[in-house]
């Protein structure tokens, strides 16, 4: 059986296609496909060559779909994020492989991605364009990182400067921290965070470094859908997400701090509940009812549009080192 309006529904409208999809021998193209899928609670396997979904859970709020078994259009899916509860076959990463769909282990609503297998989109034009971007001598690179800014801020900032750049940024975040602490109604005595004893923050610390780990997690998905390399950020740097670190940041007032911000309230409100694991579900809630990740996903696409391919390039001039040198603290 193949229930095709639950599983459109999951897959964001993905149509479904029925047969034997497996025994296919063409390929549709990574850059047609359409988004990502979401399983959790069954077995991905293989049967008369056909990728099957037993879902062994009734709907619940991970999932919408029934119990039963599933036909999935592998084909024409960039990506399937296999959820709690899941297990899959050697013959499914093997057919996976084959056919270059990308599986990711994830948690609940996309809040943690475990293992992302090397099953990568089938051109490098993203990753081509961000590397070029990102060692560009003319300056590419605060240009992209001022984009970012631009999407966050509303406006694009004169400024060649990142460490301008990020001063300003920093100036307007703390104002951001104080008016949502007070449109939530949560105390708010500044920004503190000791890495090497978490738990010694308040609550709306705390909630906003649970909040922050999973929109990473959801960040790190996109940057594997698309191909793009994790390390090679444009404001972060050291970190191996560098720049999911970046794309996660594009989030953070929307996403991230109003998450939090509610978390904090009700764990406030009502001490039974554990702050983590709070945070961590209404943090997946928003990313699920605002389709976070297939944001993210176009934004990054967004951020490269105007980055020639290599093929298109011209030799250019180098730029003065005083327009490529670049602060080499990482931005939290």
């Amino acid at each position: 059986m193949l229930p095709r309006d639950r599983l459109a529904a999951a897959a964001g409208g993905t149509p479904l296609l029925r047969g034997r999809l497996g025994l296919e021998t063409a390929r549709i193209p990574h850059a047609d496909r359409h988004g990502l899928l979401w399983l959790s609670r069954g077995a991905l396997t293989v049967r008369d060559g056909t990728l099957r979904f037993e879902r062994q859970a009734a709907p619940d709020r991970d999932s919408a779909l029934d119990h039963g078994e599933y036909g999935i259009p592998f084909q024409s899916l960039s990506m399937i994020l296999l959820g709690p509860g899941s297990t899959v076959s050697h013959d499914a990463l093997r057919l996976l492989a084959r056919h270059g769909t990308a599986l990711v282990a994830v948690g609940t609503d996309g809040v943690r991605c475990y293992t992302a297998p090397p099953l990568l989109p089938d051109t490098s034009e993203i990753a081509r364009r961000q590397m070029w971007a990102w060692g560009d001598p003319q300056g590419s690179r605060i240009t992209i990182a001022r984009k970012m800014y631009a999407m966050r801020l509303g406006e694009l900032l004169p400024h060649q400067s990142l460490d301008v750049l990020r001063g300003m940024e920093g100036a307007r975040m703390r104002r951001t921290y104080k008016n949502l602490a007070q449109r939530y109604g949560i105390t708010w005595r500044g920004r503190r965070y000791d890495r090497a004893n978490p738990l010694a923050a308040d609550l709306p610390n705390q909630a906003i470094n649970h909040a922050s780990v999973a929109v990473t997690s959801a960040a790190v998905i996109a940057v594997t859908a698309v191909g793009a390399i994790p390390q090679l950020g444009f404001i972060h740097e050291h970190s191996g997400d560098a720049f999911a670190l970046d794309i996660a940041d594009l989030f953070r007032d929307t996403i991230l701090l109003p998450a939090a911000f509610t978390a904090a309230r009700e764990v406030t409100a009502n001490s039974k509940l554990d702050i983590e694991r709070h945070t961590r579900r209404t943090t997946g809630r928003l990313l699920r009812t605002e389709a976070v990740i297939p944001k993210m996903i176009d934004r990054i696409k967004m951020l490269f549009e105007d980055v020639p391919p290599p093929e298109q390039r011209q030799q250019r001039q180098p730029a003065p080192v005083s327009e490529v040198q670049h602060d080499r603290r990482r931005h939290d």
